[in-house]
């Protein structure tokens, strides 16, 4: 499997969900790293409630679209990496995470962004 994430990722990410085949993480313990499984969970959701194709559409479009006000930092401002980013820091993220909630990530500052987790001073968005 590491050649083939090699070759997708162009050999500069750890890790990429490609759903439906799965979550690929460069480690063959992927456990050992449960913020980069977070983050790829993450994305696997965003994946499965857009439908794959939609998905890889509007993030090859959001990313064209940041690339030309952002640059090379284009990446962290993609919507759907933003969630995944809220994701590796609050570690039941996924438990409580509602649909479509990378959209009031797509034109706010996400340093903005109000965080709150079951009203418990947590954070969530």
């Amino acid at each position: 499997m590491g050649t083939f994430l090699k070759i997708v990722t162009l050999n500069r990410f750890f890790a990429i969900t490609l759903a439906p085949f799965g979550i690929f993480i460069k480690d063959k313990e992927p456990c050992r790293h449960p913020i980069t499984l977070r983050h790829e969970i993450t994305h696997w959701r965003q994946q499965l409630e857009m439908g794959i194709i939609f998905f890889y559409l509007w993030y090859l479009l959001e990313w064209i679209i940041k690339l030309l006000k952002y640059g090379k930092h284009a990446y962290h401002e993609i919507s759907f990496e933003r969630e995944a980013y809220f994701s590796q820091i609050i570690s039941n993220y996924n438990k409580h995470r509602k649909h479509y909630i990378w959209l009031k990530l797509l034109c706010h500052d996400a340093s903005k962004i109000r965080l709150k987790v079951n009203g418990k001073g947590r954070e969530k968005l």
